[in-house]
């Protein structure tokens, strides 16, 4: 384990004012290099040292027990460098889209953003949808070409990618630097503007065609570079520097550059972060004035805990300046109460390092909130504020859980409450049907993380097991049956008797009691029982344990006796005589069927309906609502869609998106019925 002592004595870079910050986003999909880029960032900046160690002897890539388990990103982590008297506030975010809740509040934290992509591998769909975002966003974005060195493809290739991902026009993607080569093995690179090399001297591939289109590129937004460039005057650097920043904060030019894993590219990136990416005052997102003198309004990006200081909050300060021992007003939700500051810590990825203040356009680490969850809003007493909260992907992959003792029975539900607190991604489901604790997550990584969690983080030892589906069950046809219910022992005994005619509803009828009892056989005060012990015997199910729906039960005929009849034997009678019907007829199970709209590009639109109709799904119809993009709808039995959301991001390679909605209980096949109720995998 870390010496987290050591780490908080590490004095990380300090701003005390907005202009002097740059939060910048890292994102694209899994092993790309986002976090070997940012440790050769810190490096660069002198944040760590050659061996990639902090003071404590720990690495930027060593977030937490977990993630090691994992071998994966699963949490965003800020890694600020200090750079040209600048802080730089890094957001390294996970690539695997099961993490995407992390990946929008990284973004939500930022104020730009740099796409990196490999040039060993396709842009995926993610990191698609991502940029577009991005650009509904207008948030700056760079891109930064990895891997070059053993690419599938060369770096113009990757331009052209780039150009065909992101739907960009001809001039918007621009190299902005060349990578140098020595025996194909990227050394350095070459800045187009400049023309100043970095790392070692070799061969580079650049023309002067090249920086002479990047010229008129930036000049054709400027009409007095335009004029000067048109006259043939040679720009100077700073000019075309001003010109590029200008396209850059506007979002109509996004300049790429090479990078590696030895360090190439990390120095110009950190140069174009300074001089071309946006201050917090720049992006406002209906926040107030970024005014570190003005009313506070800071928004927590992320809940963690941690076995030494407990729980911890990740805040973004938009306006004012946050202090310890001052008192806010935590609002989320319904929730609104008073909160005191603790001490304040600046983040390098888990470690932690004393922060006297944090000012508008910062982000920091505040101690023990208790009731802070992600998105909740701190403002001072009498100053509310309203800060949006960032999309949150719909939890959509069911998975049932059971404690493994009593002990662990006993430390669940709280254990539940910090894990929904800290991943706004999980949903925690008590199911009043099926009696069982359900966790809703992502996709099967996101699953495995909140399990491990659970057992690790929070030591709750827990089972995962087989997800049910609430089913009902009915009457097919028409039945009577007979309840008798006598018994002798000393004093008062027991007697009542019942007769019961059961007949199907419609669907939706719920259940019916009638009675049509003559001649006093049943007398008037005990009817009533016989109501609620039908009622309670359906609720608990009749065949099955599963209630039963859809029904009219009316009591014909019964006998009492004047001193053995009372309230509880007439209830066990009807009961009774409920069992006795369907031991004499058919009974059908109903289970749930969902309404579900899938949304896929064209070319998985054969493929998405033939899954369906292997599910039982019924297609209701097809539309394009965009060219080239299509949706579905359809009804489908709910317990074919357990594994859905994995199964459909395998089928369209991560491209597809449905959701789902609760429609009507139908009948199930008697096949499918018998293999679900006996445990087996109703869709296999």
């Amino acid at each position: 384990m870390p010496d987290r002592t050591a780490a908080r004595t590490r004095q990380a870079p300090v701003a005390d004012r907005p202009e002097a910050i740059r939060n910048v986003a890292l994102v694209g999909c899994s092993a790309a290099g986002k976090t070997t880029l940012a440790e050769s960032l810190a490096l660069a900046s002198g944040a760590i040292g050659r061996a990639g160690k902090v003071t404590d002897g720990t690495t930027v890539s060593d977030h937490d027990e977990i993630e090691q388990r994992h071998r994966r990103s699963v949490q965003l982590a800020v890694l600020p460098v200090e750079w040209n008297g600048l802080r730089i506030n890094l957001i390294d975010t996970p690539g695997h889209p099961d993490f995407d809740a992390e990946v929008r509040a990284g973004l939500h934290a930022a104020d730009a953003a740099v796409f990196v992509v490999s040039a060993a591998d396709p842009i995926t769909a993610a990191t698609r949808a991502l940029w577009r975002e991005c650009e509904d966003e207008s948030i700056p974005r760079a891109i930064a070409v990895t891997k070059l060195d053993i690419a599938r493809h060369s770096y113009d290739d990757m331009l052209e990618q780039c150009h065909d991902a992101f739907g960009l026009g001809p001039d918007t993607v621009r190299a902005l630097f060349y990578p140098v080569f020595d025996d194909a093995r990227p050394i350095g690179s070459m800045g187009l503007l400049t023309g100043r090399s970095y790392g070692e001297p070799g061969d580079c591939p650049v023309s002067r065609e090249a920086r002479e289109s990047l010229v008129e590129a930036i000049s054709g937004q400027d009409d007095t570079l335009m004029e000067r460039f048109v006259a043939g005057e040679q720009l100077d650097p700073q000019s075309l520097q001003d010109g590029l920043t200008r396209e850059i904060l506007s979002c109509a030019m996004h300049p790429t550059l090479p990078v590696t894993d030895t360090g190439v590219g990390a120095v110009e990136l950190l140069e174009l972060i300074t001089w071309g990416f946006p201050d917090p005052t720049h992006r406002l997102r209906g926040a107030p004035e970024c005014d570190p003198d003005g009313p506070l309004a800071a928004q927590i990006v992320r809940v963690t805990g941690d076995a030494y200081v407990g729980r911890i909050s990740l805040v973004r300060v938009y306006a004012g300046t946050l202090r310890p021992d001052t008192t806010v007003v935590l609002t989320g939700g319904e929730r609104d109460g008073r909160e005191r500051i603790p001490a304040l810590t600046s983040p390098f990825g888990v470690q932690q390092s004393p922060a006297a203040e944090a000012v508008a356009g910062d982000i920091v680490c505040v101690g023990k909130l208790a009731t802070a969850q992600a998105g909740d809003v701190l403002h001072d007493p009498g100053s509310p504020v309203d800060l949006p909260m960032w999309p949150v992907p719909t939890p959509l992959l069911p998975i049932a859980i059971e404690a493994r003792s009593r002990s662990d029975d006993d430390k669940l539900s709280q254990a539940l409450a910090r894990l929904a607190a800290e991943d706004p991604a999980v949903r925690v489901e008590q199911n009043p049907d099926t009696h069982q604790v359900v966790l809703w997550c992502t996709g099967e990584a996101h699953a495995e993380l909140v399990v491990d969690r659970l057992r690790n983080r929070y030591g709750v030892q827990v089972d995962v097991v087989r997800h049910r589906v609430a089913l009902r069950e009915t009457f097919a046809a028409p039945a009577t049956g007979h309840g008798r219910l006598v018994k002798q022992s000393g004093g008062h005994g027991q007697y009542a008797v019942c007769d019961l005619e059961i007949e199907p509803l419609p669907a939706g009828s719920g259940v019916v009691f009638d009675e049509r009892v003559v001649g006093g056989a049943v007398p008037r005060q005990f009817i009533p029982s016989v109501e609620k012990g039908v009622r309670a015997q359906t609720a608990k199910g009749v065949v099955t344990e599963n209630p039963m729906v859809d029904v009219r039960v009316t009591l014909v005929d019964g006998k009492a006796h004047s001193v053995d009849s009372s309230d509880a034997a007439f209830q066990a009678a009807a009961g009774l005589a409920l069992r006795d019907a369907a031991s004499h007829t058919e009974t059908r199970m109903l289970e749930p069927v969902a309404a579900v709209r899938v949304i896929v590009p064209e070319e998985h639109l054969g493929a998405v309906l033939g899954d369906l109709s292997s599910r039982r799904g019924r297609v209701l119809g097809t539309e394009a609502p965009e060219p080239g993009v299509a949706l579905l709808r359809a009804e489908v039995p709910e317990v074919e869609l357990n594994r859905y959301p994995v199964e459909l991001r395998a089928i369209t390679q991560g491209t597809g998106d449905f959701a789902r909605m609760y429609l009507r209980h139908e009948p199930m096949p008697a096949a499918l019925a018998a293999a679900y109720l006996d445990g087996a995998d109703a869709h296999a």
